[in-house]
């Protein structure tokens, strides 16, 4: 429940806001924590609108560049010497988002009150998942919150700066796929009509082109809201689809097919899941607790149920090298390298490695389909407007010739 409060703090300034509670003794209770002087507390629910905060919750969305600047300001504050506690309350005054503001405020709140940060971190699985919660139990465990800390920022922005690089590669493409898309919609349902409307007044015989075009014209025409509709619907039933169990499992195993964008996807994940496996066990955490963690944030299921599968090997006392070693999908190069890291003892430098040439990968086919994307994309465009002019000129010039 969400309360607006009127208070005086220890300055004697009067401040409002709102506070997240069960109830209004915990809000009175969470209030007094933060030394704060009740004038006026009211549930949100019974202020008129106008007075009520507007929530749009997907606009808040805390994004993985917020979880990167919190890990690394948690850790430099840490590193400094500053108490746990204030370090929060800091964090939570300092972010400029409110979903995130909340999250922060609670987890100071129960730190202050004696939980553990990992502890307090659990009770918010969709902003911390079960990789981060462990990296930081595990440096808890060892007195080494800030190097954890600092750790997962690095590896953090790793990440970002991947993704944040296949985002960007994407954009131009799909821009110029949507925008021509539109145009294209627009100009059947007002430029062709009136075009073929002489073509057709005439009487002069129509080529196929011009008149498949009149014909996809009026389709566009006249059942554009039905369209429009049945998009919307797809659009909803394929979310629905692919958020179901089966259907998650049947898009991811097309995505490793696809050609050319299966090489990519497959290098991706094998980013994340060396790169969060190094992670891990630098963090302390044992492999098999480790690949338990892992197979939920590699964000694949084929990969999930390798790695599941690789897990039960291990349990049963297979190394994870020789579990790797026949599964599909998995390069030939990555179990051996890491039988190599087992023998030596350096897993964790060796995962690393791995991590970093198929990033490189990752980034090299990128640049390789960008500089094939464009020429593509141009050539369909010529081939799209071109046909468009050709099917509309070619009765005109027929048309002309007759007169």
């Amino acid at each position: 429940m969400l309360f607006e409060y009127k208070a005086k703090n220890l300055t004697g300034e009067t401040i409002e806001g709102i506070v997240e509670a069960i109830n209004q003794i915990s809000a009175i209770e969470t209030l007094n924590r933060r030394e704060l002087i009740i004038i006026s507390l009211k549930e949100s629910g019974n202020l008129p609108f106008w007075k009520r905060s507007l929530n749009l919750s997907f606009l808040d969305r805390i994004k993985s560049k917020d979880m990167v600047f919190l890990s690394r300001q948690l850790s430099v504050m840490i590193s400094a010497g500053l108490p746990l506690v204030k370090a929060l309350e800091i964090l939570s005054r300092q972010t400029g988002k409110e979903s995130l503001r909340k999250v922060m405020t609670s987890v100071s709140e129960d730190v202050r009150g004696g939980s553990r940060l990992s502890s307090a971190f659990a009770k918010y699985p969709d902003v911390f998942n079960d990789f981060y919660i462990n990296m930081i139990r595990a440096g808890e465990t060892a007195g080494k919150l800030d190097e954890v800390l600092k750790y997962l920022a690095d590896e953090q922005e790793k990440t970002y700066d991947l993704m944040s690089k296949i985002k960007g590669a994407m954009i131009y493409p799909i821009f110029v796929l949507v925008a021509v898309t539109l145009v294209m919609i627009l100009m059947m349902i007002f430029v062709i009509p009136k075009l073929t409307t002489i073509l057709i007044e005439s009487g002069v015989e129509l080529p196929l082109a011009t008149r498949i075009l009149v014909a996809t014209s009026d389709f566009f025409k006249n059942y554009i809201i039905f369209i429009i509709l049945g998009a919307i619907v797809l659009f909803f039933l394929g979310r629905a689809f692919l958020k179901s169990k089966n259907g998650k499992a049947i898009w991811d195993r097309i995505l490793l097919k696809l050609p050319v964008f299966g090489s990519l996807f497959q290098k991706i994940y094998l980013v994340r899941f060396t790169q969060s496996l190094s992670t891990l066990i630098v963090g302390g955490i044992s492999l098999t607790s480790s690949l338990k963690i892992v197979s939920k944030v590699v964000g694949n299921t084929v990969y999930e149920n390798l790695i599941r599968q690789s897990l039960i090997d291990v349990e049963e006392g297979r190394s994870i090298s020789d579990a790797f070693i026949d599964a599909p999908g998995i390069p030939k190069m990555l179990p051996h390298l890491m039988s190599i890291g087992e023998q030596t003892g350096k897993m964790d430098e060796i995962l690393d490695k791995i991590a970093s040439f198929y990033a490189r990968e990752v980034e090299n086919i990128l640049a390789k389909l960008v500089t094939l994307l464009e020429p593509m994309i141009i050539i369909f465009l010529a081939l799209i407007v071109g046909g468009m002019v050709a099917s509309v000129i070619m009765p005109m010039y027929k048309l002309a010739s007759a007169i």
